[in-house]
């Protein structure tokens, strides 16, 4: 019987990392471990890009930590950020119909959900655009939002990267089950965070796409990339990524998806994968 290689030491040609729950620790920093070793990695001319469920306008605090400006796939693959120059590259939107259709559905089947959208501009923090907009009485989900109220309607009407849909009572999971078999391929569904919330991009939009894309520009096959994560918004690019890392405080679903298991990013688990290859 012949004997499959052993890919687990095979130095990639690009790193993809997963941002919370997976670079950063519990207190959302990144160690000097972890500092040291995505240096050490790019110093040595492999490039290193975020892929995050995370806006543009979220990544400058990761970027100040790291040292380092990367490219950066954000809201689950709709933007191609470069936080070096402050650039919204690409995005991939939602139209206001489709939005609309969606709204609809949640309201039918979780009700008493709350909607919010995300929105881009030309850079992190385009002024000229209200990038976080959600309905009257939308409870986030997480601390310190920066979010405009508005109606409804006026959450709706504009082209969006992400749509959030919230409902703190229900589990992201149960969530997605009821939204899922209803939206008809009209969009992506995920979710980062198994606390009520779950996030809507466009047909086809994932992390993997993101990631194709920045993979395409600088020359390098699927197979040559390993990225990382912890949640099922990033279960595309740990399938579509030639090593796909999970971290040992991973959901379920994301550990049974990746080639490899390290350990938590409270304990540097980027790291020590990446001090293999470097």
């Amino acid at each position: 019987m012949a004997t499959m290689p052993d890919t687990s030491r095979t130095q990639p040609r690009l790193v993809a990392s997963d941002v919370d729950g997976t670079l950063l620790d519990a207190h959302e920093r990144v160690s000097e471990r972890t500092r040291r070793a995505v240096l050490t990695m790019v110093g040595e001319g492999t490039p290193f890009i975020l892929s995050t469920g995370r806006p543009p306008r979220w990544i400058s605090p990761v970027v100040e930590q790291l040292g380092y400006a990367p490219m950066c796939v954000c809201a689950n693959g709709a933007v191609i950020y470069d936080s070096a120059t402050d650039r919204i590259l690409d995005t991939q939107t939602l139209s206001a119909e489709t939005l609309q259709w969606l709204a609809d559905v949640a309201y039918s089947v979780l009700p008493g959900c709350g909607l919010a959208a995300e929105r881009t501009g030309k850079s992190a923090h385009d002024a000229a655009t209200p990038q976080f907009v959600s309905s009257p009485g939308y409870e986030h989900a997480w601390l310190n939002p920066d979010n405009t109220e508005t109606s409804d309607t006026e959450v709706l009407e504009v082209p969006a990267v992400k749509l959030l849909i919230r409902l703190s009572s229900a589990s992201s999971g149960d969530m997605v089950a009821a939204l899922e078999p209803l939206i008809d391929g009209r969009a992506d569904i995920t979710f980062s965070t198994d606390n009520g919330l779950i996030e809507l991009s466009a047909p086809g939009v994932t992390k993997a796409s993101g990631v194709a894309m920045v993979a395409e520009r600088l020359s390098v096959a699927a197979k040559d990339i390993a990225a990382f994560g912890d949640m099922p918004n990033d279960i595309p690019m740990l399938k579509m990524a030639g090593r796909g890392v999970a971290m040992a405080n991973a959901h379920p679903a994301v550990l049974a998806a990746a080639d490899e298991v390290t350990v938590s990013n409270v304990d540097d688990g980027v790291a020590v994968v990446l001090e293999r290859w470097w």
